[in-house]
């Protein structure tokens, strides 16, 4: 059973429950046409990453996205 794990981060209130469905709908359909497998199968894990526990380069994606504005 093939384990699909997707990491975005949390920003504005998240993902909508309607987006979370769309982007496990979608990965799924594509996994079981890249490998040719049955959909059924296919897990998807969706986890949302506060961007305060996030870091690139040794600052947190807060920090950097702070500095931008």
């Amino acid at each position: 059973m093939p384990l699909i794990n997707v990491k975005m981060t949390h920003e504005d209130g998240g993902a909508t429950k309607e987006q979370k469905e769309q982007l496990a709908k979608g990965i799924t359909e594509l996994f079981a046409s890249i490998f040719n497998r049955g959909a059924s199968s296919a897990v998807v894990i969706i986890e949302e990453v506060p961007t305060d526990n996030y870091a690139i380069g040794g600052q947190t994606v807060t920090q950097i996205r702070a500095k931008k504005d």
